[in-house]
C-alpha cells in the first residue's frame, strides 16, 4: 500500500459514562447531587474560548496523562496527548477501520513471519533530525525490553526482532501473526538518539516526536501545552496551539465549555449531554466505540473473590438493564463478555449477563462470604456514579464494598503490580485500539500479563493459539472456547459497550468514530 503525500484522517477517543442509580433511593440521591452541580455550572453562554482564526484550542480531559512516553501507558488521558506529539507507523481508515499507510508508505510479507515496511523519507523530528527505520525498530525494541517495563508488551510480544536500515523496517514475528498490522496502528515512533541521550525519565518529562504538535510545557497534575510543529511532513494543522487541562469533574467541564474556557471536553456523561444540547454555543459529539466498561476480579489475592461462587454472585447482582437504559440514556449497549461487538472474535454464542439478585445472595451465603468486605479499586478518571451504583448492587447481595479511589497513575501502578495486592474488584474501561479479541482477552486475563490476576492453563492455551492462527474462522472458534471459559470462571464482567460523549464549541469541526485517538490536527474552527 502507498500513502498520499499529505494524508489526513479523522480519529476519535472514547469517553466515560455517568450513571443514575438503578434503584429509587440511589437514583434520587445521585440525581439530586448531579442536578445541583449542573445548575451551579449553568453559566450564561458566551462565544467559544477560541474564536475562528485564533488557532488556539483548550481541551478538558477527565484526568492528567499518566505518561507522555508513548512506549509506556496507553490509557486514554495519556494517548489523547502523546499521539499528537508522535507519529504512528500506521493509521486506521475511519470508515473501514482497516490499517492504512502513515509513516510506512507500503509493506509486504516476504514469508509467513517476515514483514518489510518502507517508511517515508521526508519525516523529521521536531529538533530537525531525520526519522528513519532505525527509530521505528528502536520503538519496538524498547517496548519488548523487559527492563523497560512497558504496559504495551502483550500487544507486541508476537514480534521476535525489529531491524531498521535507512527507510526499510523489517519485523520478524515468532509465528504467523494475524494482528501485527492492527497493533502497528498504535506504535508511536520515538527518536532513538534523543531517548538515549536524555534517558527514559527525562524523555517522559520532555517528549519529542515527529507528529503535528511539539511539546511546550507541562504542569504535572494540571495541564500540558503543545504547539504546532512547523516542520511537520503532513498537512498543516489548522490549530496552532493546544492546551490539555485535567478537569476531573464532569460538571466543571460543562462549566468550562459553557463559559468558553474550553473548546472541547471528553468524558461527558449522558446527563451533561442533555444540558449541553440546550446551550446555544455547544454541541454534543458521540459515536459507539470499541471500548468496554467492565469489572475485573482478583482471583489470586482477592480475599472473597478468590472463590468463583463469589465472582458469579457479583455478576448476577448487577442490574445491567437499568445500568444501560436508565443510566446510559442511549449512550451504551449490552455486551455478553468483556468485549464489544466491534471486535473480531466477539463470542456471539454467549447469552447476555443475567440479573438475579436472589441467586446472587444464595451464592454469597453458600460461599460463606455474607458480610465480608471486598475492596473495589477505581480512579477519578472513571465516573464515580457508576462505581457507587455497582457498589450498591453488590451490597444488596450481601457483601460489603470498600471503594479505594486513587489518581489514575497510582491506580494503574497498583493493578499492574506483580504482587496482586490491589484489592478484590477493579472498575475499568478498556480499549486496545485494535478491534480484536486478542487485545482484550490476552492482556486482561492471560496468566503473567501485567493486567491479569487470573490463571487458567486451558484459557491461556486457547488465546496463545488464537494469536498464532491466521484463518479467521478458526480464530473465531478459539475465542468462542476461550470466552466460554471466562463465562464459567468469571474473572471479569462486561458491563456495556461505551459510546463516546464529547462536549464542544459549536464552531469546532471534528467527527469522533470507533477509535480511541484524539487527533487535534483533524480539528478546525468554522469562520
Amino acid at each position: 500500500m502507498r500513502a498520499p503525500r499529505h494524508p489526513r484522517t479523522t480519529r476519535t477517543r472514547t469517553a466515560f459514562r455517568g450513571l443514575r442509580a438503578p434503584r429509587a433511593a440511589a437514583l434520587g440521591g445521585l440525581a439530586a447531587l448531579l442536578a445541583a452541580s449542573l445548575t451551579a455550572c449553568a453559566l450564561p453562554t458566551t462565544t467559544g474560548g477560541s474564536a475562528p482564526g485564533s488557532a488556539r484550542l483548550t481541551a478538558d480531559l477527565a484526568g492528567y496523562p499518566s505518561s507522555l512516553d508513548p512506549g509506556l501507558q496507553y490509557d486514554t488521558d495519556s494517548y489523547s496527548v502523546y499521539r499528537n506529539i508522535f507519529d504512528q507507523l500506521l493509521h486506521r481508515d475511519p470508515k473501514t477501520n482497516k490499517p492504512i499507510p502513515w509513516l510506512a508508505t507500503h509493506w509486504r510479507r516476504t514469508n509467513p513471519t517476515t514483514w518489510v515496511f518502507t517508511l517515508r523519507d521526508d519525516v523529521r523530528f521536531s529538533d530537525g533530525s531525520r526519522l528513519t527505520a532505525a527509530d521505528a525498530a528502536f520503538s519496538v525494541q524498547r517496548i519488548l525490553d523487559p527492563k523497560f517495563g512497558s504496559q504495551q508488551y502483550a500487544n507486541f510480544s508476537a514480534i521476535a526482532s525489529a531491524t531498521g536500515h535507512g527507510d526499510t523496517l523489517i519485523l520478524t514475528t515468532k509465528y504467523p501473526s494475524p494482528t501485527l498490522l492492527t497493533y502497528l496502528t498504535t506504535l508511536s515512533v520515538v527518536p532513538e538518539a534523543y531517548v538515549k541521550k536524555v534517558g527514559n525519565d527525562r524523555f517522559n518529562v520532555r517528549p519529542m516526536g515527529s507528529g503535528p504538535y511539539s511539546f511546550v510545557s507541562a504542569i504535572p497534575g494540571s495541564q500540558v501545552v503543545l504547539k504546532r510543529n512547523e516542520s511537520y511532513w503532513g498537512a498543516e494543522p489548522p490549530i496552532r496551539r493546544v492546551t490539555f487541562r485535567a478537569v476531573p469533574s464532569p460538571a466543571s467541564r460543562v462549566a468550562d465549555l459553557t463559559s468558553g474556557k474550553a473548546d472541547i471536553a471528553d468524558g461527558m456523561t449522558p446527563d451533561t449531554a442533555i444540558q449541553m444540547k440546550s446551550a446555544s454555543n455547544l454541541k454534543v459529539l458521540s459515536a459507539p466505540t470499541e471500548r468496554v466498561s467492565y469489572l475485573a476480579f482478583n482471583t489470586i489475592k482477592g480475599g472473597p473473590t478468590d472463590d468463583p461462587r463469589v465472582r458469579r454472585a457479583i455478576s448476577l447482582a448487577i442490574d445491567y438493564k437499568a445500568l444501560i437504559s436508565a443510566l446510559e440514556q442511549g449512550y451504551g449497549k449490552r455486551v455478553n463478555s468483556v468485549l464489544t461487538p466491534l471486535a473480531v472474535g466477539y463470542p456471539e454464542q454467549l447469552s447476555p449477563y443475567t440479573y438475579d439478585p436472589k441467586k446472587a445472595r444464595g451464592l454469597i451465603k453458600q460461599a460463606g462470604a455474607a458480610g465480608k468486605t471486598v475492596v473495589m479499586a477505581t480512579s477519578p478518571t472513571y465516573d464515580p456514579q457508576i462505581v457507587q451504583v455497582i457498589q450498591a448492587n453488590i451490597q444488596d447481595a450481601g457483601l460489603k464494598v470498600s471503594i479505594v479511589n486513587s489518581d489514575q497513575a497510582t491506580y494503574l501502578k497498583k493493578v499492574q503490580s506483580p504482587s496482586h495486592d490491589w484489592g478484590s474488584i477493579r472498575f475499568g474501561q478498556w480499549s486496545c485500539s485494535c478491534l480484536d479479541a486478542d487485545g482484550v482477552a490476552y492482556p486482561l486475563f492471560r496468566s503473567g500479563t501485567v493486567w491479569s490476576s487470573y490463571h487458567n492453563p486451558d484459557f491461556d492455551a486457547l488465546v496463545d493459539q488464537a494469536r498464532r492462527t491466521i484463518d479467521p474462522v478458526a480464530r473465531d472458534r478459539l475465542y468462542a472456547k476461550a470466552y466460554g471459559i471466562l463465562d464459567k470462571d468469571t474473572p471479569g464482567v462486561g458491563l456495556f459497550q461505551i459510546y463516546s460523549i464529547y462536549g464542544a464549541n459549536k464552531r469546532l469541526l471534528w467527527h469522533p468514530d470507533a477509535q480511541q485517538s484524539f487527533y487535534v490536527a483533524d480539528m478546525r474552527f468554522t469562520s
